[in-house]
């Protein structure tokens, strides 16, 4: 049944999963559509401010036209006298409807008395027009309007008297239409945005084969680290095409780095783990065969052989109990520790009464020295595990008669924990390797004490769950010192 509903599901979480790879955006296509727009938005901005430009450019040149021609036969009004003679001068009308239709417009004339005496159109002659254009060219002041939403230009010009005093006697009113501006500012519109559409196809060409040089390096690149995704892993990756690929390739080198370690040390931690379990059982087998092989052997003798059997058994299950701790603090999340406020001073004092007997053997000083008093959010078993490791490591790689001390102190974030003996000291070139599992500077005396060889890793491992460090000094034949620092309050 469980099967039949994962089996019906699959369709739906595929098209998911396809779903989200099509959401992905790709760099190609995003270069290509920002090159686009960085090309295409300044064309289609220039285009319209051209036009616009120059509509307003033809617009104000035919109005300048109409101005100067208007004043013109104006001047020839004023000097024929057009307003006071009776009848009108005809060549003058004429003249007027002419230039009318040349603006394709309308040509008003009002006298003194805001009364219409002309009009090409002959539709508002003798009606009173006292507008406030008419009323200002009056005043002297000439005016000239557009109307950009009907499209037509509006002009009031004054026509003078013939007299001396030169005094206004009239105003010509002239309207004419820009429609036919229009229409050539669009037939030109219309050349400009074929010429765009050619100027946008090759720029489309142009960006596509940029995008497709600019974009080379990182191709290269993906199949290099698919080959390394193949398992190739000393494939070289070094891409100096741009410094964006340097860098993504020197990352990507210490990443593979970083797993050759891991796996290297994944290869030798098996190795260790198969050499550590399998010495206890060899020497097992061995004593076991001795005994066999003796038909009459003493009973001292079996005892002593079964005494060691007993030993190697020990060490044996003491292998499988710090592997199956380690094991576990791996898959333990910090968020899963048992904090608790502890006190470390009754802590480090449990810790050395346990030990005390192990250090008399060995005629070994232990002692404790207290700052002061302490108090910390720790998970009191796995802290206790680690004190104890180190405090029991400087006890067996310590010299006969030697000392182990130590110290409690703390300040307002962190409390310290120095671990300082007077053994047989680490040299340089081991410190780096101190506390990788099963590692040991000298294997033989190593094993001679009882160790495991991961006493130092758990140590570690413990610390830093507690979000702590752990620090090593130490010089060959002088000593060594662990140093713990360990938040007081803990925060997940």
């Amino acid at each position: 049944m469980r099967e039949e509903m994962q089996n019906e599901n699959w369709p739906a979480l595929f098209r998911v999963k396809k779903l989200k790879w099509k959401l992905t955006p790709s760099l190609r296509i995003t270069l290509i559509i920002l090159f686009l727009i960085i090309g295409v938005v300044p064309m289609l901005i220039q285009n319209s401010v051209m036009k616009s430009a120059y509509q307003q450019s033809l617009i104000d040149a035919k109005i300048q036209d109409i101005q100067n021609q208007c004043s013109i036969l104006s001047n020839r009004m004023t000097r024929g006298n057009y307003l006071s003679s009776e009848p009108r001068d005809t060549k003058l009308e004429n003249e007027m409807s002419v230039k009318a239709d040349m603006f394709n417009g309308r040509i008003v004339i009002v006298n003194k008395n805001f009364r219409i005496i002309a009009d090409t159109f002959s539709l508002s002659i003798g009606k009173i027009n006292v507008s406030e254009e008419v009323i200002r060219c009056f005043n002297g002041d000439a005016s000239s309007t557009y109307n950009p939403e009907k499209h037509y230009a509006a002009l009031a010009i004054p026509i003078y008297s013939n007299n001396e005093d030169k005094l206004i006697d009239g105003v010509m009113i002239i309207t004419a239409s820009t429609e036919a501006l229009l229409g050539t500012v669009s037939s030109t519109a219309e050349k400009a945005s074929f010429l765009h559409l050619m100027i946008f196809s090759v720029l489309a060409i142009l960006v596509v084969l940029l995008v497709k040089v600019l974009m080379k390096p990182f191709q290269d690149l993906q199949r290099t680290l698919n080959r390394v995704a193949d398992g190739n892993l000393d494939e070289d990756i070094t891409s100096q095409s741009y410094k964006e690929t340097a860098k993504i390739t020197e990352s990507i080198s210490t990443t593979i780095d970083k797993l050759k370690a891991v796996d290297q040390s994944r290869e030798e931690f098996v190795s260790n783990v198969s050499h550590e379990l399998k010495t206890p059982i060899t020497s097992i087998r061995v004593l076991a065969d001795s005994l066999m092989s003796m038909e009459d052997a003493p009973v001292e003798l079996y005892q002593e052989f079964m005494a060691d059997i007993s030993e190697e058994i020990d060490r044996e299950s003491k292998i499988i109990d710090d592997l199956l701790t380690l094991v576990r603090m791996d898959k333990t999340a910090a968020a899963e520790l048992n904090i608790a406020q502890v006190n470390i001073n009754g802590l480090l004092e449990l810790i050395l009464k346990r030990l005390r007997p192990i250090a008399g053997k060995r005629n070994v000083e232990l002692t404790f020295e207290s700052i002061r008093e302490v108090t910390a959010d720790v998970d009191e078993m796995k802290l206790s595990l680690a004190l104890n490791n180190l405090v029991e490591n400087a006890i067996k790689y310590n010299v006969e008669g030697g000392w182990v001390r130590v110290t409690l102190d703390a300040d307002h974030k962190f409390f310290y924990v120095k671990v300082a003996d007077s053994g047989i000291g680490i040299s340089d070139e081991y410190k780096e390797q101190i506390f990788e599992r099963f590692y040991r500077v000298d294997k033989a005396r190593s094993r001679k004490t009882g160790g495991t060889g991961l006493g130092l890793a758990i140590a570690k491992k413990i610390v830093l769950m507690h979000q702590g460090a752990i620090k090593l000094q130490s010089k060959e034949g002088e000593g060594t010192t662990f140093t713990l620092r360990v938040p007081l309050t803990y925060i997940s």
